[in-house]
């Protein structure tokens, strides 16, 4: 071995297995940027300061496969098997944006020579053009039989070269679209072997397009033409897996499957130097500034060669061809000009601005001589064009921004934040080979596997008692949503192709009739989430359509949405859908609002805006067990809508607070005091099928200040009590409007208060210990029940606190006030109802029935006196109350005798009402007779019953007189 060996250290741990993995450097040569594609982390290693933690990435659900740095060096661009790419902002490594996403895994990236385009590709059918400064998709391009598994932009901006799993080498004409040349099976097969990627790269010139060849050499193509120039072949005992031009282009370091690393000189056409490693390299990049070389195995480990460039050799770094500001002849043309004018948001200008007018493909070899060549006479005129094309450029970039110079290049840089995409609540990505969740939720789950084209769907009850065992079913269409209840499940499916419609249907698991299975298709629209409840399925589609059905399939309601949607979630008879109200903020913030519908009486309950932690998004949405809307956002925030303040939300979970630092929280659902979750190892944010995910529950708490008195958990379960209460309260003026029994509530609610006093009396017990006198006597005023006050008077007593006992005495004292006024109200009220159906009868029905109630008279005003001696020789107001208290409640036995001899007095004289009908006297002076006037207060009466606990007014109370007051002024009569 002719170099000094290379030490290698750990960067990604991966799953133990050989993946592909992928190294650049930086323009500076001070930071390396590495991923794996069995690891969702991608790192930025300071290679000035390896001691220096790395920068972590973790924006990926699943490994890295692929890594690309703009030109500018500004920019990051990453793509994972979870089918997403991503931007960073670099070298600082900042999310910026989600530039598109993959039906699959993705492969290949490469960013042209100034940043403007983006191409993206892997195991979908095309590869993306993206235009980096709005994130837009220009074109698709088409043709590949195969993954794409090498991407590469030529220099000059006229080519890009692709290459599949299978070995074809594609050329792509950028300012058309289509293919000029195509190489077949040119380079190795390597669709069997997951942790090798066929790769390709154009010399720094861009005259030369280098490729693994199928003889264990590296192949050379001519740039315009396609053809075969040279082979470099050497000691390489297995298929190249990987190579990479130097700075200059005079050399190039390619990696085989023989774990070798060989270092060719590209004009001798000969192997200069050469490493043997454990493992086998995955990636390869040359130090821009220096003689250095950074290396990655397929293990995740890294380091750098230096020197692999003998020290009497040419360096390979001297000479280097900088495209962005010098052309083929060396001569500087406008450095900042060309910058500002390779953004562009379409890329037919891009292609307008690299060409401007176009030449036939088979006269470019005569134009690139003539460039290269100083004393051909048509240089200066090429260069002439060129400088009226950048010129051209710079003003249509200054019409299309409508600005100078810095206000376009402060607009191109800027990358606008992009829209949540649509997703189902207690999904997960799609895993190729792996079974993933359509649904998970408290009541069961619904996964599915991909198998020979098609997809396996099998329904499971976490309790196989609570619910029907569904069989499994072959999924033809290829359902990628689905929602779930104790009734049914939905499903649904997005366009695929130009032909395919989407998908929506529904399986109920029990029904009274064959065939109950049903299923509606979308034309020119697609359905972006599914929810159902009670009796009703709803879908939301692409043209902000919320479609409502009966279980049956009837379609009741199409309504319109105000924005694309994000999500939706049913309960019973509520649905809740998520739905974005504006663009994202330029701090790449979600403005997201939220409708809450009553499917069965048709009308809106909420609408509100949607809160979210800063650069967080929101990844899950549902009701709690109890029907309480709830979010849960990317920050680990949860939170609950209540219509205290104005539909405010609560934030009633943070996971920074929970979680260890080395683990995630997936989402699954709540009830009303526990949160349902999954723990997921980071990076890792989801959990996988098998093996089965264990569900741990978490309390609920409030993210509240640390406070001076050190009781978090008792002032959390103080205000988690309280809105416990505020619910249960809620639903019992529910029932009760709907005339529903409430004696269950009723406890529920005498449990909780009981609860929260005792808690009450743990943090006034806090406060005293605390020296905090003013709080405690706030609390001891929340106290529900006089037995719970009459405890803190006893607690702060044996505190030795008087003053605080004086002010609690005090309290006790106006509540039992209080209170006893509010039953002499109630006593009142019940007098004063009786006494207007006794002040109409007749003075004998009454004596009649007097006498036989004369006994219970007398006995009542004993007890009234008595009440009013207790009163009098109490000492305090306290017990003057509790005096007044104690006899009332022996009174009601007396007014339900009362009320027995009214009851008997109606009823006889409805009999004699009804004998006498035809008797009844003419009307005289504006009055009736007795016999009519009592008929009508007993119509009156049982048309129209009073509430014996009503306050009576102050005019009732002047003229109606106490049930023995009446009593006793018929009985004088009588005598």
């Amino acid at each position: 071995m002719k170099g000094r060996t290379v030490k290698l250290k750990e960067a990604h741990r991966g799953n133990g297995a050989a993946s592909v993995c992928s190294i650049l450097w930086d323009n500076s040569g001070g930071l390396l940027v590495t991923a794996s594609a069995g690891d969702s982390t991608a790192f930025i290693h300071d290679a000035v300061q390896p001691t220096k933690p790395a920068k972590a990435l973790r924006h990926h659900r699943e490994g890295v496969t692929a890594i690309a740095l703009n030109p500018t060096f500004d920019t990051l661009a990453s793509g994972s098997i979870d089918h997403s790419v991503k931007l960073y902002s670099f070298p600082d490594g900042e999310f910026q944006s989600n530039v598109t996403r993959f039906t699959l895994p993705i492969r290949a990236l490469a960013f042209n020579k100034s940043g403007s385009l983006l191409a993206a590709a892997g195991d979908d059918d095309g590869i993306k053009m993206i235009a980096t400064v709005d994130s837009s998709i220009s074109r698709v391009l088409k043709g590949h039989n195969g993954s794409v598994t090498g991407l590469a932009f030529d220099p000059k901006n006229e080519f890009l070269a692709s290459v599949d799993e299978f070995g074809t080498v594609t050329y792509w004409e950028l300012s058309s679209g289509k293919p000029v040349h195509t190489l077949k099976s040119v380079a190795p097969n390597c669709d069997s072997d997951a942790s090798r990627l066929n790769f390709l790269s154009w010399s720094p010139d861009g005259e030369t397009l280098a490729v693994p060849g199928l003889k264990n050499d590296i192949v050379m193509y001519d740039r315009d033409t396609a053809e075969k120039l040279f082979t470099l072949k050497g000691d390489h005992e297995k298929p190249v897996c990987f190579l990479s031009w130097s700075p200059n282009g005079k050399y190039i370091a390619t990696s085989g499957l023989d774990n070798q690393v060989l270092i060719w000189d590209v004009d001798q056409r000969q192997d200069i130097d050469r490493q043997k490693f454990d493992e086998r390299i995955s990636s390869l990049s040359w130090k821009a500034n220096s003689n250095a070389l950074a290396v990655i195995d397929v293990m995740g480990k890294f380091g750098v060669w230096e020197n692999p460039v003998p020290s009497f050799m040419r360096s390979p770094a001297d000479g280097a061809i900088n495209h962005q500001s010098r052309t083929g002849n060396g001569l500087l043309l406008f450095e900042e000009d060309n910058k500002k004018s390779s953004h562009s948001g379409s890329l037919d200008e891009i292609m307008e601005e690299s060409h401007g007018d176009s030449i036939p493909v088979s006269n470019k070899r005569l134009r690139k001589h003539s460039v290269l060549d100083k004393s051909d006479e048509d240089s200066d005129g090429f260069l002439e064009q060129i400088v009226s094309r950048k010129r051209s450029a710079k003003s249509k970039e200054h019409l299309r921004f409508g600005g100078g110079t810095e206000e376009c290049e402060s607009s191109v840089r800027t990358v606008r934040p992009k829209l949540q995409e649509a997703f189902q609540p207690g999904s997960t990505p799609l895993q190729v080979g792996k079974r993933r969740f359509l649904c998970y939720n408290l009541l069961g789950s619904i996964t599915t596997i991909e198998n020979e084209g098609y997809s396996h769907i099998e329904v499971d009850f976490h309790d196989t008692g609570r619910g029907p065992r569904v069989p499994s079913m072959t999924d033809y269409f290829g359902f990628t949503m689905a929602a779930l209840n104790e009734n049914g499940s939905i499903f649904a499916n997005p366009c695929k192709g130009t032909k395919s419609m989407s998908t929506l249907m529904y399986r109920p698991f029990g029904s009274w009739a064959n065939n109950s299975e049903w299923s509606m298709r979308f034309e020119a629209e697609e359905v972006k989430a599914v929810a159902l409840g009670t009796g009703w399925v709803a879908a939301v589609t692409s043209l902000n359509f919320l479609r409502i059905f009966t279980d049956g399939g009837l379609q009741r309601h199409v309504l319109c949405l105000d924005g694309p949607v994000v999500t939706a979630a049913g309960f019973r008879n509520k649905l809740a859908v998520v739905t974005h109200a504006s663009d994202c903020f330029s701090s790449g913030d979600q403005v997201l609002e939220v409708q809450v519908f009553n499917i069965n009486d048709r009308t809106q309950l909420i609408r509100c805006r949607l809160p979210l932690s800063p650069g967080s998004c929101l990844s899950w949405f549902g009701f709690s067990e109890e029907g309480q809307l709830c979010t849960y956002d990317s920050q680990g925030v949860l939170r609950m809508l209540t219509n205290q303040y104005g539909n405010s939300w609560l934030p009633i979970f943070s996971a920074s607070k929970a979680k260890p630092e080395d683990e995630n929280y997936w989402m699954v659902g709540l009830n009303a005091n526990k949160l349902f979750c999954v723990s997921c190892k980071s990076p890792n944010s989801y959990p996988l099928v098998m093996p089965k995910p264990v569900l741990i529950l978490l309390d609920l708490k409030f993210p509240l200040a640390c406070s001076d008195l050190g009781a978090d958990d008792l002032e959390n379960e103080f205000i988690i009590r309280n809105l416990h209460l505020y619910q249960i309260l809620e639903k019992i003026d529910e029932n009760a409007a709907a005339g529903l029994d409430t004696s269950a509530l009723d406890d529920e609610a005498f449990d909780m208060e009981s609860a929260i006093d005792r808690c009450i009396l743990r943090l006034i017990s806090t406060c005293c210990n605390a020296d905090k006198l003013v709080r405690a006597t706030e609390l001891a005023r929340l106290l529900s029940m006089d037995k719970s006050v009459k405890g803190a008077i006893k607690l702060v007593t044996t505190l030795k606190l008087p003053i605080l006992a004086e002010r609690f005495n005090e309290i006790l004292e106006e509540r039992l006030l209080n209170e006893s006024k509010r039953v002499s109200n109630n006593s009142s009220a019940m007098d004063v109802n009786k006494a207007v159906v006794l002040s109409n009868l007749s003075s004998s029905q009454v004596f009649a029935n007097a006498e036989a109630s004369k006994k219970d008279k007398n006995a009542e005003l004993e007890e009234n006196k008595e009440r009013k001696e207790l009163c009098g020789n109490s000492s305090n107001e306290a017990e003057k109350s509790q005096a007044a208290k104690i006899p009332f409640s022996k009174m009601s036995n007396n007014h339900d005798r009362t009320e027995k001899v009214i009851k008997a007095t109606e009823k006889e004289l409805s009999k004699k009402s009804s004998k006498e009908e035809d008797k009844q006297l003419p009307v005289k002076g504006g009055g009736i007779s007795d016999s009519s006037s009592v008929e009508v207060v007993n119509q009156k009466h049982y048309q129209r019953p009073i509430n014996p606990f009503a306050k009576s007014s102050n005019k009732l109370e002047k003229s109606s007189t106490s049930l023995l007051d009446s009593i006793k002024k018929m009985k004088k009569i009588d005598k």
